[in-house]
């Protein structure tokens, strides 16, 4: 009688053992092939997006090197880091040398072409106000349009009828029966109704 039942909890235990060691094996294989899938749909996904981009644009988009001068032109910045002409043509190679001379010897077209060899806008061009405006406010008249539309449209077709209760008549009916009910007639409803005239106070 002892024997069996010292070995009873034995067995339990040995049954939970083994079933632990079940469950924690699941969970593993579980977890690892959810890693394993994740890992291949993100490999497929970047494969499958830089070929539709290089079928797209039959070459793959270079990455801006920001350590390196850029032109910009920008109102609080009169002298960007670069001009903004990089390649210089014969005539425009010739123009750089006259410059390098008197400034009185150069024609006012010369002098022109100097600077929009330096900047691409002046500051007048960079002032100047933008039609932007105009595409925001349409773009705002748009949105509130489709709203307008959308408004009424549930107002027609979505919305149930106006209760009843929101008709003067039935507003009517229901302030006098308050009264004949005669509510709150202390300080409140009833006691701004004057009874023997039939009337407001």
């Amino acid at each position: 009688m002892n024997k069996s039942v010292l070995t009873q909890p034995l067995r339990l235990s040995s049954v939970s053992a083994v079933l632990l060691f079940h469950s924690l094996t699941t969970t593993m294989l579980r977890l690892t092939a959810g890693r394993v899938g994740s890992l291949v749909a993100r490999r497929a996904t970047v494969a499958l997006t830089t070929n539709s981009a290089r079928m797209a644009s039959h070459e793959v988009a270079q990455a801006v090197d920001m350590s390196q001068p850029m032109y910009v032109d920008r109102l609080d910045t009169p002298l960007p880091d670069k001009p903004y002409t990089d390649v210089l043509t014969a005539a425009d190679k010739s123009l750089k040398q006259k410059e390098k001379g008197p400034w009185s010897q150069l024609s006012q077209e010369e002098k022109l072409a100097l600077y929009r060899l330096a900047f691409h806008q002046t500051y007048p061009e960079m002032k100047r106000p933008s039609a932007e405006w105009k595409t925001v406010l349409g773009g705002m008249f748009i949105f509130l349009g489709f709203t307008g539309l959308l408004v009424w449209w549930q107002a027609s077709y979505v919305y149930p009828p106006r209760p009843r209760t929101f008709d003067e008549e039935w507003q009517a009916k229901q302030l006098q029966r308050m009264l004949d009910m005669k509510v709150n007639p202390i300080e409140g409803f009833s006691a701004k109704w004057d009874y023997e005239k039939g009337q407001w106070k």
